[in-house]
């Protein structure tokens, strides 16, 4: 039975709340459909799903503007498809495709579509953090109003990059949102047992920066959150911490599918009944959508499939192709001086 007497913030209309969800789905489905890829060899190399995690990139991509930039992490699919890139050329890419974003050199990994303002995803551990503060210190030299969007995990929380890139953004300004997606485990180890302190959000305090905590699995709340932290940057009142508190629904990656999952069963049906997904849904059809929802899922549904089947009918790159977009000294010092 749907929800009753539903309504929605003043802020987001139906229309809008629709959109959002069609992206939480597209999320969903993407991810949904990649086991069977790699099962079956179509897709070579790992990924990272974003299973459980959707409200967080479509709630803090939806504040943005389009010329504004998101930088990634290993678990970087959700964060693609909310700003915009194209399944089928994402699929293109896993399958390692020459249509791919990165003709099919980079995989999941280094998705990377600077049109879509999507600076990459990045497989080191809080990478993304110092990418997104020398992109955001960039905008405020050239004067332009981009905000730059740094998502890393709860593990990378406690690297040193993540307290080079606080302490350097805010004494720069730097007009950066850092999104802590605390999806409770770094892998197989859990987030309270390594972390110090009350809390990752009240990290920010050491940098002089806001820091605020969310239900990261509740998209209207991420948007609430996220809304004046993007704005105080926007207008140059430099960077802020969001912690969004979700979980990992799925295993860490697809590799992982070859083991099991050590994770308490009450601890995943528990987050389970707050899956992001189902929430929207269930809001939507309480306010008395469900047609649009319906259509929603069956676009989504027919685009993913259709990802799939262009994205395996795509050819694959060259063979000369692999001494392309090639880092080589020799073209900086010439090749008489390499010896």
């Amino acid at each position: 039975m749907p929800p009753q007497n539903v309504a929605l913030p003043a802020t987001i209309s139906s229309s809008e709340l629709i959109e959002i969800y069609r992206t939480m789905y597209l999320i969903r489905q993407f991810d949904n459909s990649l086991p069977p890829l790699y099962r079956s060899g179509k897709i070579r190399g790992t990924a990272h799903a974003y299973t459980g995690m959707e409200a967080i990139a479509a709630g803090t991509c939806h504040v943005l503007r389009p010329d504004d930039l998101i930088a990634s992490t290993h678990r970087g699919h959700g964060h693609c498809l909310a700003k915009g890139l194209e399944p089928r050329r994402m699929m293109e890419e896993l399958m390692g495709r020459a249509q791919g974003y990165c003709r099919g050199k980079g995989g999941s990994l280094h998705l990377t579509s600077l049109v879509n303002g999507m600076l990459g995803a990045d497989g080191v551990v809080g990478g993304s953090l110092a990418l997104a503060v020398g992109a955001a210190y960039a905008s405020n030299l050239i004067g332009r109003e981009t905000v730059v969007v740094a998502y890393f995990g709860d593990g990378a929380s406690n690297a040193g990059l993540f307290h080079e890139a606080a302490n350097l953004a805010s004494i720069l300004s730097a007009p950066v949102l850092f999104v802590c997606e605390n999806n409770q485990w770094a892998l197989s180890t859990r987030t309270t047992e390594v972390t110090a302190g009350p809390g990752i959000a009240d990290r920010a305090a050491s940098y002089g920066i806001p820091g605020r905590s969310v239900d990261g699995n509740d998209v209207l709340a991420v948007i609430d959150a996220a809304t004046p932290l993007v704005e105080r940057a926007r207008i140059g009142q430099g960077p802020s911490l969001l912690e969004a508190k979700t979980y990992r629904m799925g295993l860490h990656s697809l590799y992982s599918s070859t083991g099991g999952d050590d994770r308490d069963p009450a601890e995943l049906e528990d987050w389970a009944n707050k899956d992001p997904v189902d929430r929207t849904r269930a809001l939507l059809l309480g306010l008395g959508e469900e047609p649009r929802v319906a259509e929603v899922e069956r676009e989504v549904d027919e685009l993913i499939a259709r990802a799939i089947s262009d994205a395996a009918d795509s050819p694959y790159p060259e063979p000369s192709a692999a001494y392309e977009d090639v880092y080589s000294l020799s073209n900086v010092v010439g090749p008489d001086r390499l010896s």
